[in-house]
């Protein structure tokens, strides 16, 4: 056995991953071509690198198949029932940063907040017969959000590919969808709401709490964490 440590496969999460380890003396390397999930730690003994995509990482932590993975907040908490039960936060690791938001057409001046997106989702029913549509990834926040911010009479409506899109292809009348910058957004002539995010996320590093640990592994997991200083 061994500490199991996924980190996302590709882009500028991997390599920026990478970069955080070998600041703290630990080196995550992949090994062999692109196209191959293989890699190497050095730095620390008993560790062994699993490279997976970032939205994987979540079910292999709560699985108890990895025992530390880094990845986004807003994935953790999208993904996992109570998630707080099954991993631990144990650093943010300072980039990967977005925030999860609900944005509006420009031309819906009167809309600026969630008291007005409720206003704004009766007076759409009363007006075609049918809940305001909200597209979006992540229904379990979004829900979780609009639901304290007492609005009703919306629907969500599933969005996998360009969520900013689907209120000019008339499949949605608002998003809820991650931006950084928030350029795409305002380039499909929508506008976030003036209240806080959804959620803010960036990438963090966490511990499964049901991964089992033998007395070899939990030393070595005890010296990897003493290394990054987690």
């Amino acid at each position: 056995m061994s500490i199991k440590l996924g980190v996302p496969s590709k882009g500028r999460l991997m390599e920026k991953t990478f970069d955080w380890f070998g600041a703290r003396g630990v080196s995550v390397a992949r090994t062999g071509s692109d196209r191959e999930y293989a890699g190497a730690v050095d730095g620390v003994e008993g560790v062994e690198l699993v490279l997976l995509s970032a939205g994987e990482i979540p079910r292999e932590l709560s699985a108890g198949r990895i025992h530390l993975g880094v990845t986004g907040t807003d994935l953790i908490q999208e993904k996992l029932v109570q998630w707080d039960q099954k991993v631990e936060p144990l650093a943010e690791l300072g980039f990967g940063h977005a925030d999860l938001i609900i944005a509006v057409p420009n031309c819906w001046v009167d809309v600026n907040t969630l008291d007005d997106l409720d206003a704004a989702a009766a007076a759409f029913r009363e007006q075609h017969g049918f809940r305001m549509r909200i597209a979006t990834k992540y229904h379990r926040l979004v829900r979780h959000y609009l639901h304290r911010g007492g609005v009703a009479d919306y629907q969500l409506v599933d969005s996998q590919g360009a969520t900013e899109g689907t209120v000019k292809n008339l499949t949605a009348e608002a998003v809820a969808d991650i931006t950084s910058s928030g350029e795409t957004l305002r380039a499909n002539h929508l506008k976030i709401l003036d209240e806080e995010p959804v959620l803010r996320s960036q990438a963090t590093l966490f511990r499964s709490r049901v991964a089992q640990l033998e007395g070899k592994d939990r030393a070595a997991l005890e010296a990897l964490r003493d290394l990054l200083g987690v």
